[in-house]
């Protein structure tokens, strides 16, 4: 699933490329990936100029000129992809927006939507979200984080708490904190406590900065996205050397989602 570097990745790619364009045709060939009849989405995006794309987490908005926006989460297997229909991907899009020779292909949307809300209902669907968590200040992780007794992992991916991290990273911040993702939060030490904190932000960013792990491209010319997947440290590393002391990355499992750190220098 997307996590905050990927979609501050493909935020970053719509800014140069949808940003100032219009909107001049909309397709929907999944209803339920709207929230709304096909004939009002078509009604209020087409000539629509997209004035702005903003993150809120793992959340994508795009902003209309009309003052309404498109609030996207991909969710699970959701991707973007930019182009026409000469070199567009051999699958499945639930939505396509197009901009007069290109398009914006909105590809596995099964769990995902594209959600279209006036300024107030959006507000109303982002206040569920916790602050991001790559700019959370210090006292205000720690005050979130007190008394909590669950386990490192699922605190670090509880968009209430902090929105923007997933499975991937965090377990990649947990790897860069030192500490194993199954202790529980109320066991941490101020020490240990401060080093999970300090781990967050620089572990989204270099993630970000290397344009995510997404294995799909966003455009055909695109040589940024995926990068980082050759840069993690422990996510989806079982049986491989740890990279810091040689031993092996475990995995275990943990209410059906993988879990992997280094039982040796992970502590």
């Amino acid at each position: 699933m997307p996590e905050m570097p990927e979609m501050a990745t493909y935020q970053k790619w719509l800014t140069r490329t949808v940003v100032g364009q219009m909107i001049t045709d909309i397709e929907v060939n999944r209803e339920k990936s709207i929230n709304v009849p096909v004939v009002d989405f078509k009604s209020a995006l087409q000539h629509q100029t997209v004035t702005e794309v903003s993150r809120r987490g793992k959340q994508l908005l795009f902003h209309l000129a009309n003052g309404q926006m498109l609030l996207l989460h991909l969710m699970l297997g959701g991707w973007l992809y930019w182009g026409t229909e000469e070199d567009a991907p051999d699958r499945t899009k639930q939505v396509i927006l197009s901009f007069s020779l290109h398009n914006l292909y909105f590809i596995g949307l099964r769990l995902g939507y594209l959600h279209l809300h006036d300024q107030q209902s959006a507000k109303r669907v982002l206040a569920k979200f916790g602050p991001e968590a790559s700019g959370v200040n210090a006292d205000d992780f720690k005050a979130i984080a007190e008394h909590r007794r669950t386990m490192v992992k699922p605190f670090l991916t509880n968009q209430a708490y902090l929105s923007g991290i997933g499975n991937c990273y965090a377990d990649e911040i947990c790897f860069h904190a030192k500490l194993i993702p199954l202790r529980t939060i109320d066991s941490l030490s101020s020490k240990e406590l401060e080093a999970l904190y300090q781990a967050i932000a620089p572990t989204l960013q270099a993630a970000a900065d290397a344009g995510g792990y997404m294995s799909h491209p966003f455009t055909a010319f695109d040589r940024l996205t995926g990068g980082m997947d050759s840069k993690l440290r422990v996510y989806d590393r079982e049986g491989k050397a740890c990279f810091r002391c040689g031993n092996l990355i475990i995995r275990q499992e943990v209410s059906k989602k993988n879990v992997f750190f280094c039982q040796v220098c992970q502590h």
